[in-house]
């Protein structure tokens, strides 16, 4: 049968139409899929007639070990005890305080007052859980300026946490929630961390719970000098593993899952570069926290300085010390009636041990000051006139106000 030319493009408009409203359809009428997209449970007919005539290989319900690393079992062994930790503070409002200038008071009422004179800033940070009755350690400066925080656990659950400490000069800050039987962390060692070794990250970066991230240990004693945070009083840990913001006092793990450090700092001027406390320190001052409130951290009274060619040549030139050595840890200055006065320590002299250990850098001997008590006696050796003297001394609360 032919067709006329009419009948043709009649029959090529409903094939179009046709087609469109299958497109229409299929997008606007179907529902659609999406990767975001919770799954609901559905209800199957389990009987013999309606099973699937074949069965798979492995049950998918189990998981598959031969995907489960030494990663993800340290993280199975962790995460359960890293919380989410939500903290509210008021903070003065610099606006409200721009307009305290008699220059714009003139546009306003003696008593009126265009902008609050605080607002309230909100942030977010990590923690881990110490012990099944809620003790949680994290950094200061996640719950700085406030007495209660929101904790929120990996299982969902809500706590209204109380600071029960805080110490600015190392970081570190423990929060109580009234709960037991909580999941728990577990302490590793620190000490004889080697760069190259794994090194996990567990945090909140961002707000993305129990975001996991790895890499190695880049270097270990960074001093806060190098860190860039001068006012602090840590020998850092430092690490590849991405801390982001959020990170700020959740763990840092070794490859077996236990806690080595707790991440804390990161360089605004660099990438790819973390820091974190180690667990030693934390742990000590944390514990110190809950027992007391506060921490009395040792102080000597000692400005040390780590020698070399360039600052031998410029200390000799600006001081009155007449350096022959190029090289070692020296003692630069000795405070005023500071425990290291009273026993004899002198400008000039190089140390060369504490506590009968060898030390060749100032960071060295920081950290065996920060691994003691106040009430600790330390014994040190430094070379003075070619001769090797002993000194014993007691530290002292470090001053307030230095």
């Amino acid at each position: 049968m032919k067709l006329s030319y009419k009948q043709i493009a009649l029959y090529v408009s409903f094939l179009i139409t046709g087609g469109g409203l299958g497109l229409f359809g299929s997008r606007y009428l179907m529902p659609q899929s999406s990767p975001f997209r919770q799954l609901q449970n559905i209800t199957t007919d389990a009987s013999p007639e309606n099973q699937v005539p074949f069965r798979l290989g492995r049950s998918v319900e189990k998981t598959d070990r031969s995907r489960v690393n030494f990663i993800a079992n340290a993280v199975q062994k962790t995460g359960p005890a890293v919380v989410r930790i939500n903290a509210t503070r008021k903070v003065a409002n610099p606006i409200a305080d721009a307009f305290k200038n008699p220059l714009l008071r003139r546009f306003f009422g003696e008593d009126e007052q265009p902008f609050p004179q605080e607002r309230i800033e909100k942030g977010t940070g990590s923690g881990f859980i110490l012990s099944q009755d809620g003790k949680i350690l994290t950094n200061a400066h996640v719950v700085a300026d406030t007495d209660t925080v929101e904790v929120t656990m990996k299982d969902g659950r809500n706590f209204e946490g109380r600071v029960l400490g805080v110490d600015n000069i190392t970081d570190v800050a423990v929060v109580k929630i009234p709960a037991d039987k909580l999941p728990t962390v577990k302490l590793g060692n620190s000490q004889n961390l080697i760069p190259g070794e794994w090194a996990i990250a567990i945090g909140n970066p961002l707000g993305l719970d129990n975001t996991v991230t790895i890499g190695i240990i880049s270097a270990t004693d960074r001093t806060s000098a190098q860190v860039g945070v001068s006012s602090k009083r840590v020998s850092f840990i430092q690490t590849d593993a991405a801390i982001n913001p959020g990170n700020s006092g959740g763990p840092l793990l070794n490859s077996q899952g236990q806690v080595i450090g707790v991440n804390t700092a990161i360089r605004a001027d660099a990438q790819g570069l973390g820091f974190a406390i180690p667990i030693e320190t934390a742990a000590r001052i944390a514990d110190e926290l809950f027992t007391k409130g506060r921490v009395d951290h040792p102080f000597l009274g000692i400005e040390m300085v780590d020698l070399t060619p360039e600052k031998q040549k410029k200390l000799n030139k600006e001081t009155s010390l007449t350096l022959k050595q190029d090289s070692g840890i020296l003692i630069r200055r000795v405070v005023k009636d500071s425990p290291a006065e009273k026993v004899g320590l002198l400008s000039g002299d190089m140390i060369v041990k504490i506590n009968r250990k060898s030390v060749k850098t100032s960071a060295q001997v920081q950290k065996q000051v920060d691994l003691s008590y106040v009430e600790d006696i330390l014994e040190i050796e430094v070379q003075r006139n070619g001769r090797i003297q002993a000194f014993k001394l007691q530290p002292e609360p470090f001053p307030k106000n230095k």
